[in-house]
């Protein structure tokens, strides 16, 4: 099985996250200059790891011509299938629109030319969707990047507009899925297509249910497979099969 986006080198000790609950490849996200450094590290160290490179919207304070310059040669690294996270983020104070959105534009500008998906973050205050807005209206500006988007909220209008923008978008359903009252996110779970559906745990943060409230873990993505499938009343091994068959589509990473 596939976990699609996951923070390993957040872990204590990354390699014991191999293999867990017949989990066989990882993706992990390094969103900022030395996350990223760490990442491809750990690609280079672990055949079933992948990386992505990029720099996340709340740390636009590391953008600079150094840190682009950096991250773009990462980017070449044969074990980088994505870049990202980027997007953004309007629930922390004080992290400047301007500045996401350039980091955003180049991202994407980075990915069109390397022929690579981009991680997408979307986040907003309770009962506010800036940053969904703003994330749809910047894309209609780039239809031809394939972009994941990174721990769905469920946000109606995006999953509309994800919809619309083709077979170059993709979901990622994280471990929030699985709460109790994350009922936009059932609805989604249940009705989207499954060619656009991708698994992830963003671990170690969002633990699914029933680990939630403790460390998430890479290969606690079953959980969330185990939830969704249970939701669209359908095999979790069929699932799994069409998920990381998306997986791989989007990042590239051939046959089993």
């Amino acid at each position: 099985m596939i976990d699609t986006h996951c923070h390993l080198d957040y872990l204590d000790d990354p390699s014991s996250a191999r293999g867990e609950l017949g989990l066989n490849v990882m993706v992990c996200i390094g969103a900022s200059p030395e996350h990223a450094r760490n990442v491809v590290a750990l690609a280079e160290q672990f055949p079933d790891v992948y990386a992505t490179v990029g720099l996340h919207p709340t740390d636009t304070d590391e953008d600079n011509p150094e840190a682009r310059r950096g991250l773009e040669t990462l980017a070449l690294h044969p074990r980088v299938v994505g870049i990202g996270e980027s997007g953004l983020d309007d629930y922390w104070n004080g992290t400047g629109r301007a500045a996401q959105l350039s980091a955003f534009e180049w991202q994407l500008d980075l990915a069109r030319r390397l022929g690579k998906p981009l991680v997408i973050h979307t986040r907003d205050k309770q009962g506010q969707d800036s940053a969904h807005r703003g994330v749809m209206e910047v894309l209609e500006q780039w239809p031809d990047v394939p972009v994941i988007l990174h721990c769905f909220s469920g946000h109606p209008d995006l999953l509309r507009f994800g919809l619309e923008r083709g077979e170059h978008t993709f979901f990622g359903f994280a471990g929030n899925t699985t709460y109790k009252n994350a009922h936009a996110l059932h609805a989604a779970a249940r009705t989207l297509p499954l060619e656009r559906l991708l698994l992830e745990t963003d671990a170690p943060f969002l633990a699914p249910v029933p680990r939630r409230g403790k460390p998430n873990r890479p290969g606690y993505v079953r959980h969330t497979l185990d939830f969704i499938a249970a939701l669209r009343e359908m095999p979790a091994d069929v699932l799994e099969r069409m998920t990381d068959a998306n997986a791989r589509r989007v990042y590239g990473l051939g046959a089993e």
